[in-house]
């Protein structure tokens, strides 16, 4: 099992290219199985989550092909769907599997997905995809581990009125890609799925609202092939900007949108870090000698995406005073925090809110990651550490920063990835 190795204590300084959205990049790659022609999307990142939902494409007898120039493209090309089975088997490291469901069901009028696994940082239930489904007209049953969805035989799903009870984006746009092929208009609410919208359009979609809290669908007959490039990865953007202000360094960020970015950035700023929007797809920012607290409420985009609240938890402990961090979306979040006290953090857990108390000193030690953000959490904490740390279970980094040990290399981090023989 491979690991992180990191002495800290470097100022990064260079340029950083950002890669596309894995959260974009998912839902899109499901949607190529609402038709039979050719799907093309630009700019997908090589994360370990995009390879797993490529195999389970594959699995449902879509054809998948790559070509890593110009621009790191995928081909997806479904004419047909075998019994539209995802095994557990390959969908229990990533969550975003039960994307499927929606086009699966709405195409072949048949689903047969297992229940997802993903990070370990709270119940995410699907309840919320299945009763979507269920008005829309589709049988769903669950039995041993399985989500049963079917329409009855020769029809299909029904247009209908859904109003999600709490926000869920995945089940926004599992529902926003079923009703794609529904008869009538569907209407739902919570639309954070922009490109997934841009994609669907460009396939002959007919989706309303994008700007209002209020999807209209109209199902159409069937879609077709389109190509489209993949948004640039906010959170991977927000990483970097957080690893050149912790370490005292001087950043530029290119490839990503700066308007993706607004709430983390008001923080960053908030919190004494510079940060400059240099053009509509470059930031630059600078450490500084003197952070100070600043307390974040984690909540839906636009507000402080909760995947970046570990990092900027690890800001934090080098910021003079207190910061208050509240976790709103995920009940069980904060476990990165007991990995960052063994580090010398001041922290202290108090329901969903985080007392961050700095600066202090962190000292290298052995870590362990226990989701995907948690690993990035950490990594920035060991940028700032002084000595070695050394962060286990760093697969969970893998599903979604691309080339984040040569990223980080290339600005000055002394950071390296080794087998766990050689720890």
């Amino acid at each position: 099992m491979d690991k992180f190795r990191i002495r800290g204590g470097k100022p990064l300084h260079g340029k950083v290219a950002i890669g596309g959205a894995k959260n974009s990049a998912l839902p899109l790659m499901a949607a190529a199985l609402l038709t039979p022609e050719p799907v093309t999307l630009h700019n997908v990142p090589t994360v370990r989550d995009i390879i797993t939902m490529a195999k389970l494409l594959t699995f449902m007898s879509a054809k998948v092909t790559t070509q890593e120039i110009p621009s790191n493209d995928y081909t997806i090309e479904a004419v047909s769907l075998n019994d539209a089975v995802a095994p557990y088997e390959l969908v229990k490291t990533m969550r975003a599997s039960i994307l499927t469901l929606g086009p699966a069901v709405a195409r072949s009028g048949y689903a047969h997905v297992s229940l997802p696994g993903g990070c370990a940082i709270g119940a995410r239930p699907v309840d919320l995809h299945l009763a979507a489904l269920e008005k829309m007209g589709a049988d769903v049953t669950t039995e041993h581990g399985y989500i049963f969805a079917k329409v009855p035989k020769g029809g299909r799903l029904k247009g209908a009125h859904i109003i999600f009870e709490k926000i869920t984006v995945t089940g926004t746009e599992n529902i926003l890609m079923a009703a794609s092929l529904a008869d009538g208009v569907t209407i739902a609410r919570e639309p954070e799925v922009t490109d997934l919208i841009h994609l669907l359009r460009k396939m002959g979609a007919q989706i309303e609202g994008e700007e209002t809290p209020v999807l209209r669908i109209r199902g159409v007959n069937e879609l077709h092939g389109a190509a489209h490039a993949i948004i640039s990865d906010r959170i991977e953007a927000g990483t970097f900007l957080i690893a050149g202000a912790i370490t005292n360094g001087d950043l530029m960020i290119t490839n990503c949108n700066p308007a993706h970015l607004a709430a983390a950035t008001a923080k960053l700023k908030k919190a004494g870090v510079a940060v400059e929007i240099c053009d509509e797809k470059t930031m630059r920012v600078r450490g500084s000698k003197k952070l100070v607290g600043a307390d974040i409420t984690t909540e839906e985009y636009p507000g402080f995406a909760t995947d970046m609240q570990a990092q900027y938890m690890a800001l934090a402990t080098q910021a003079e005073g207190t910061s208050v961090i509240t976790e709103t979306i995920f009940e069980n979040r904060f476990l990165h925090a007991s990995e960052m006290m063994r580090m010398g953090a001041n922290i202290s857990i108090d329901g969903h809110r985080a007392f961050v108390r700095g600066p202090a000193k962190l000292s290298g030690t052995m870590v362990q990651a226990s989701d995907l953000r948690a690993s990035a959490g950490l990594v920035l904490a060991g940028l700032v550490a002084e000595g070695e740390t050394v962060i286990d279970r760093v697969y969970h980094i893998d599903r979604g920063y691309e080339r984040i040990v040569e990223k980080l290399q290339a600005v000055g981090a002394d950071i390296e990835r080794i087998s766990g023989a050689g720890s």
